[in-house]
């Protein structure tokens, strides 16, 4: 895996957080390391903050990561899950306001081709309404 930034999606549903992992990864190839998220510990619809913190860790590079998520309990999930990052590892993570399956896209495309984290940021949120 190369030193890009790497893509975490955080979904209530399992399903649309491995369905939206795929899409990327058919769509950049393994130019990205992605990460997918979703449901409850039981297997439910919700969203788990150890479950988000393992997500990151495992795409995590010195270029960040940036995080996806579909609604407002993933994203106060995934904010409790960087909090509880080491330190230096906080400033290199960034919770994007963006469309969940769009924003992934666009953001692992930008990541391919070397965008930092704030470049990805930049692209995937200029899709938000």
């Amino acid at each position: 895996m190369s030193g890009n930034v790497g893509i975490v999606i955080v979904s209530h549903s399992k399903l649309v957080a491995d369905g939206t992992a795929d899409m990327v990864r058919e769509m950049v190839g393994d130019e990205v390391a992605v990460a997918a998220c979703g449901g409850n510990p039981d297997g439910g619809l919700g969203t788990d903050v150890a479950a988000i913190q393992a997500a990151i860790d495992s795409v995590y590079s010195p270029a960040g990561v940036a995080v996806l998520v579909d609604l407002g309990g993933a994203e106060t999930n995934s904010e409790m899950a960087v909090e509880f990052l080491d330190e230096d590892r906080r400033a290199r993570i960034a919770v994007l306001n963006a469309p969940i399956v769009e924003g992934a896209v666009m953001a692992a495309t930008e990541a391919a081709g070397g965008g930092s984290l704030d470049e990805v940021r930049a692209t995937a949120e200029e899709l938000s309404p």
